[in-house]
C-alpha cells in the first residue's frame, strides 16, 4: 500500500506523447503542487516512452506504470485505477483525465466541489464546446443518436471524471471497465453528477485516434449494453420478420386471385425473403455479441500481468 497524503490521485493514460504529458505534469504541478499524486500509465510508448524523470522536473509526486504491450486507451485507464484501488485505498478522490491538454487541469477543482455532496458518486465532465473537426463532430451526433437507439441510454460525457472510492470500488469490479469506462459508468447504476466544461486544445502533435479506431470505440461502448441491444433488436426483428411473412401471404393471396401482373409477384416475394433473412441475420449477431461482451475481459487481479515495470517519482521501482 502506497501512502498519498495528496488530496486527490490524477490517473492519466499516455501513449506516445511525452510533450503533451510532460506539459500536464507541468500545469497540474503549478495548479495543485503537492496535493496532487499522478498515476500515468504509459501505454506500451516505443518512440516516446514516458518516465517519471518528468515528473521530478515538473516537481510532483507520481507514478509511472509501464504496460508490456499496447492494450488500447479504456483498458490502460482500467490498469490505472485497477492499481489505484490495490495500493491508494485511502485516496479520498480520483481523478481520470486524458494527457493531451484537452482535459484542462483548471477544470479539475469543478469535479471536486460537485464530488463534496453526499447524495454523489462520481461526477463526469459533459463538454459545452468541442475544438474537434467537422467529420469528428458529425459522426459523433450521430453516434450518440445511434447508442440512444439501441442502448435506451444517454452517453453525454468521456473519460473525465472525479470518483469517490466507493466508486472505484465497484468499477475496479465491474469488467465492463476493460471494455468501455464511460458505457462502464452508465452501466455501474452509481449515483451520477453532471458538470458542464469547456474542453481545451492540445498542447502538442496531432490525436492518435483514426476513423476506424474511433468507429471500434463507440462500438465497444455499445457492447457493454449487449444484453439491452439484443432485447432491442430482437423485438425488431421479430417485428419486421412479421411483417414480411404477412406481405409474403398477401403476395401469394394477390397471385392466386388474377391481380398480380406478371413479375410482380416474384419480385415482391423475392425482396420480402431478403428482408426477412436480413432480420435474422441481424438477430444473430445480437446474440454473438452478447456473448463475445461477456468474454475476452482479464479477471480482476490480472491487470499485473499486463505491467512492465512501476518507476515512482522519488526513483523507486517496483
Amino acid at each position: 500500500m502506497i501512502a498519498t497524503p495528496s488530496a486527490f490521485v490524477v490517473v492519466t493514460p499516455v501513449f506516445e506523447d511525452v510533450q503533451a504529458a510532460t506539459r500536464l505534469f507541468q500545469e497540474l504541478a503549478a495548479t495543485f503542487g503537492n496535493h496532487v499524486h499522478v498515476v500515468a500509465i504509459d501505454d506500451g510508448s516505443v518512440r516516446q516512452p514516458i518516465d517519471a524523470k518528468a515528473m521530478r522536473t515538473a516537481g510532483l509526486v507520481g507514478t509511472v506504470i509501464r504496460l508490456r504491450r499496447n492494450i488500447g486507451h479504456q483498458r490502460a485507464i482500467a490498469v490505472g485505477l485497477s492499481y489505484v484501488a490495490e495500493h491508494m485505498p485511502n485516496s479520498p478522490h480520483v481523478v481520470v483525465m486524458d494527457s493531451d491538454g484537452e482535459d484542462l487541469p483548471g477544470s479539475i477543482p469543478d469535479l471536486l466541489e460537485r464530488l463534496k455532496a453526499e447524495d454523489v458518486d462520481l461526477v463526469v465532465a459533459q463538454r459545452r464546446t468541442r475544438v474537434e473537426t467537422l467529420r469528428f463532430k458529425t459522426f459523433y451526433a450521430v453516434y450518440k443518436r445511434l447508442f440512444k437507439l439501441l442502448t435506451g441510454r444517454n452517453l453525454s460525457f468521456g473519460n473525465f471524471m472525479a470518483l469517490k472510492p466507493t466508486a472505484i470500488k465497484r468499477l475496479t469490479a465491474m469488467h465492463e471497465l476493460w471494455t468501455h469506462v464511460a458505457s462502464c459508468v452508465l452501466a455501474s447504476r452509481l449515483r451520477i453528477a453532471i458538470c458542464a466544461l469547456d474542453r481545451g486544445p492540445r498542447y502538442a502533435g496531432k490525436s492518435k485516434m483514426n476513423f476506424v479506431g474511433l468507429a471500434l470505440h463507440g462500438f465497444r461502448g455499445v457492447m457493454v449494453f449487449a444484453e439491452d441491444v439484443l432485447v432491442r433488436v430482437g423485438i425488431a426483428s421479430a417485428l419486421i420478420g412479421s411483417l414480411t411473412i404477412v406481405g409474403g401471404l398477401a403476395s401469394i393471396v394477390l397471385k392466386i386471385s388474377g391481380f398480380a401482373t406478371p413479375g410482380w409477384f416474384s419480385v415482391a416475394l423475392g425482396v420480402l425473403l431478403i428482408v426477412f433473412l436480413q432480420t435474422g441475420t441481424l438477430a444473430l449477431m445480437s446474440l454473438m455479441l452478447t456473448g463475445v461482451s461477456k468474454s475476452g475481459a482479464p479477471a480482476l487481479s490480472d491487470y499485473v500481468h499486463a505491467i512492465d515495470f512501476i518507476e515512482h517519482s522519488n526513483g523507486q521501482l517496483a
